[in-house]
């Protein structure tokens, strides 16, 4: 099956805030006198600072501190984005670099603080400063300290761009901030990683509604996170959409990106199905080579009903979750429609076999021989 993207233009950018406090000064100062070849590797990076830091506070910073300091914002490319990408090519591109846009940041930010033992994620959705929404998507990370969520955004922590350059200068406001207070800037697609109670809609965000709202349901994100960590990578497509869609498709960032978690959803769904076809044909065919063989090397009854049944379920199992998978997208029906057409000819052919291999194991051990070729009687045909 043919693969389709749908192209979300995720432009990035980042804007100089208020200064908050450093209390970090000797993490920072560990941190910076970490080997320049150990900067080649996200491991090695967090193998330094489990080595060096002992608390999930320190460790944090730590990441935090070398991830704005070491990676710079890309000016020039801050545009050109890659679709294809994997989060390693990202992570790798960054490291090799030491350039990137906000998805660098925060892919190189979550991995080395994953490897270091922390809780981390990587958070998209799009922004407000000075009481204007951007039209660019972003993206930042959320940790658990603790037993308590933070979010980092080790983009906008790193510096500004003045001029349409990059000025590079730590800014500790994005470092560790309470959800309650960086939701005036940051608004994510999935309300799931807003770590609030009482999670804001994105009409709210547009309207700088930042009260907490208390006549609301509570949402016990804790819980809903735990819930969401222990389901597959289909089922957290589909519940992540759901709770973008239920919070309201305000702008075209919103759309894009929900048009995109259920167009993946589509894929993976239609890959398992794929796959399980596959899997099914190739037991099928080596059952078919193993019966023109008749069935030699001898197996036992069981092993050889087992060699039809397994190819058989597979088979059937792909066509009844293709038959549940719903609506298609227009660009996939024509591979839908075949994948169909293949399905449901492998099942009639290994019902076939089935039928054979039963009658097979009815009979005697000398009646079986008699099966793999045509015995008749003045014509008349006798197996």
């Amino acid at each position: 099956m043919k693969r389709y993207i749908v192209l979300v233009i995720t432009f990035y950018s980042i804007i100089a805030s208020g200064q908050v406090k450093n209390n970090y000064e000797v993490v920072d100062k560990q941190i910076s006198k970490i080997d320049a070849g150990s900067g080649k590797s996200t491991q090695d990076i967090a193998n330094y600072i489990k080595d060096n830091f002992k608390t999930d506070d320190d460790k944090i910073r730590a990441v935090f501190y070398w991830t704005a300091s070491n990676i710079s914002y890309d000016v020039e490319n801050m545009f050109a984005v890659n679709f294809n990408e994997s989060k390693e090519d990202k992570i790798n591109k960054a490291l090799k670099n030491k350039k990137g846009v906000c998805i660098n940041y925060a892919e190189v930010f979550n991995d080395i603080a994953n490897k270091a033992g922390i809780e981390s994620v990587v958070i998209e959705g799009y922004t407000k400063q000075n009481g204007f929404t951007d039209y660019i998507s972003h993206a930042w990370c959320g940790a658990k300290i603790d037993g308590k969520w933070f979010v980092f955004d080790p983009t906008w922590g790193s510096g500004s761009i003045a001029a349409g350059k990059f000025v590079k200068k730590i800014n500790n406001y994005y470092f560790k901030t309470n959800p309650s207070k960086i939701i005036t800037s940051h608004m994510s697609f999935d309300y799931l990683w807003q770590f609030l109670d009482y999670p804001i809609t994105n009409e709210e965000f547009y309207k700088g509604n930042f009260a907490v709202n208390k006549s609301k349901v509570k949402f016990d994100y804790d819980s809903e996170i735990e819930k969401y960590n222990s389901l597959s990578e289909i089922e957290k497509l589909v519940s992540s959409a759901d709770r973008i869609e239920k919070n309201g498709v305000k702008n075209a960032m919103i759309f894009d990106r929900l048009a995109y978690k259920r167009n993946e959803v589509e894929f993976l769904k239609v890959n398992k199905i794929v796959s399980l076809y596959n899997e099914g044909i190739g037991e099928f065919n080596t059952f078919v080579t193993f019966r023109n063989n008749q069935f030699k090397p001898n197996v036992s009854d069981d092993e050889l009903k087992k060699m039809i049944t397994s190819p058989k379920d597979k088979l059937l199992k792909s066509k009844e979750l293709l038959d549940n998978l719903g609506t298609v997208s227009k660009s996939n029906q024509a591979n839908i429609t075949s994948l169909s057409t293949g399905i449901n000819q492998a099942i009639s052919q290994s019902e076939e076999h089935f039928l054979f291999v039963e009658k097979y194991l009815g009979k005697s051990k000398l009646a079986r021989k008699t099966m793999f070729t045509k015995v008749s009687w003045f014509g008349i045909p006798l197996n």
